[in-house]
């Protein structure tokens, strides 16, 4: 298959996390640029990238790159491509554009133009004008301006990946679907340990660790893709990469998520269920302050999304709640791993832990710190001695902490025969049927 060029966009902060996810996929020549990552590949990656990439939200495929001072050489530019090559006079379009220029100020002036020119090229050869469609679009086209260097996208995702579709409920500000699956592997979450969010709300992070630690595709809930309505659209290899479950494996631990709010826990439990992964994840209503862990629980990956209090930076009830984060995280989870995200860092200083790790993320229009915290025994420098004692007895260099044995592997293969993916059914006339996760 022909090789062509492509771009993951994706949030500040997460663009290693997505060359990475891309490297994986077998993409070719990945580069980090600016909340996005291009790449090469075939039609192949482009539906794999599609399907599987976590912290993306659209791949975009350029089909034109100029240079132009104004919007009028933006036109002339977009009438010289051969339209016919991605659409038809029936195919409904739509146009979004993003502008970082001094040059263009009104990038809707900008679509506009981009609108005049596919139809005035139409008009010039078939004497009719193909139809604007702002809602469900079959074809959507991606204007990306950085100073005067104009680039034309086909976006094969339609709509913005993050919106997985498993979510049935929502809560107030829940966090990014592809923010929420960065935080995780940013953490090195993998599944190899229990995982706990105290502070759950609907349920994201719960259910972006399930579908990691099972490796599960987070696209394939969702009811469909743009590039499945593109001319050349391959629906048999389409849907071979679907049904292709190959890479998931079985979970031996288990998640738990809880929350104060009991409109949050119905929340969570509807989308749980609506992913079908309610053997993986337990939901429970209760006070932060209230948790309390069995003694010899096994070691697990905290990580929550608390209030950021931002209307009130000095709230006393927001320090407040932040100091018994740190207090639940001293005497419940002891020996585990927590990472908070917020935009509060006096907050975060409430805490009482010096964060092994400090990266600097957004949440939507918010600057946040994403910090990491050891929650050791004892004194720190015992904690470290112990820790380096137990990596060199456990985890040689040759040895992969990944690396599971054959009775592991037989024990928890029940978990995969369950847990397979949903399906979605081919009709000879493209259209597409889901099925959902028992």
């Amino acid at each position: 298959m022909q090789e062509f060029s492509m771009i993951a966009k994706t949030f500040k902060g997460l663009e290693e996390v997505l060359a990475g996810e891309l490297v994986e996929l077998g993409a070719n020549n990945v580069q980090m640029e600016r909340r996005a990552v291009s790449f090469t590949g075939d039609q192949s990656i482009l539906y794999r990238a599609n399907l599987w990439l976590r912290t993306a939200s659209r791949v975009l495929v350029p089909i034109a790159t100029f240079k132009a001072k104004d919007a009028d050489a933006v036109y002339e530019q977009a009438k010289q491509i051969d339209w016919s090559k991605y659409m038809t006079l029936s195919t409904g379009f739509s146009i979004d554009a993003t502008v970082y220029s001094e040059t263009f100020r009104h990038s809707k002036y900008v679509t506009y133009r981009v609108k005049d020119a596919i139809a005035d090229w139409w008009m010039e050869r078939e004497n009719k004008r193909p139809n604007v469609r702002i809602t469900n679009p079959d074809l959507c086209l991606n204007i990306h301006i950085a100073a005067e260097t104009v680039t034309i996208s086909l976006d094969s995702s339609g709509e913005s990946l993050h919106k997985r579709g498993y979510r049935v409920a929502n809560t107030e500000a829940p966090i990014n679907e592809a923010l929420a699956a960065g935080m995780l592997l940013m953490a090195g979450w993998k599944g190899e340990t229990d995982f706990y969010d105290p502070m759950c709300g609907s349920g994201t992070l719960l259910i972006e660790a399930a579908l990691i630690a099972q490796n599960i595709a987070p696209g394939i809930y969702r009811q469909g893709f743009g590039f499945e309505k593109w001319l050349d659209f391959n629906q048999e290899l389409f849907e071979d990469i679907y049904n292709d479950d190959s890479r998931e494996r079985p979970f031996a631990h288990h998640i738990y998520g809880s929350d104060a709010s009991f409109y949050a826990v119905q929340a969570a439990l509807k989308n749980v269920k609506s992913a079908g992964q309610q053997r993986f994840i337990d939901v429970k209503q209760i006070r932060l302050q209230e948790i309390k862990r069995e003694e010899n629980a096994p070691t697990a990956l905290i990580m929550m999304n608390p209030p950021y209090g931002e209307r009130l930076a000095q709230d006393k009830d927001v320090l407040r709640l932040y100091q018994d984060i740190g207090t639940a995280l001293k005497h419940q989870f002891t020996g585990g791993s927590a990472w908070i995200i917020s935009s509060n860092e006096d907050a975060l200083k409430c805490i009482g832990l010096k964060p092994a790790q400090r990266i600097h993320l957004m949440n939507g229009e918010l600057d946040c710190l994403f910090n990491h915290y050891e929650l050791f025994k004892g004194e720190h420098k015992e904690w470290k001695k112990s820790i380096s004692q137990t990596t060199t007895t456990r985890f040689p260099k040759s040895e992969s902490r990944s690396t599971h044995s054959h009775k592991e592997t037989t024990r928890n293969s029940s978990f995969t025969a369950k847990g397979k993916s949903p399906k979605r059914s081919f009709s000879k006339s493209g259209t597409t049927s889901r099925k959902t996760r028992s």
